[in-house]
């Protein structure tokens, strides 16, 4: 078994994210390739000491990307959007 730390890898603060935060109580984070709805919800409880109620996961492709001529590929990553319960919070970046 994996530690929760090594299946949460970042939040993901975008426009997007920050709406969601507010208007569904919804937080996304990237997480592990290999980690599974199961691993995210008990690694999210532990770490941020929150009740989760429900988490969805997509694998989202790395876009293509041009420089010039050359070609390249931005990596392919994993997202997991967590519904906390009423009433919970988990703060990132507030008075920043």
């Amino acid at each position: 078994m994996t530690l929760q730390y090594d299946i949460i890898i970042r939040p993901v603060v975008t426009e997007k994210t920050n709406i969601q935060k507010e208007a569904a109580n919804q937080v996304t984070f990237e997480v592990d390739r290999k980690a599974n709805r199961i691993e995210v919800r008990r690694a999210i409880e532990r770490i941020f000491n929150v009740r989760v109620t429900n988490v969805r996961t997509m694998q989202v492709r790395g876009k293509f990307k041009r420089r010039g001529r050359v070609l390249g590929k931005r990596r392919d990553w994993k997202k997991a959007i967590v519904t906390l319960r009423p009433g919970e919070r988990i703060e990132f970046f507030e008075g920043v």
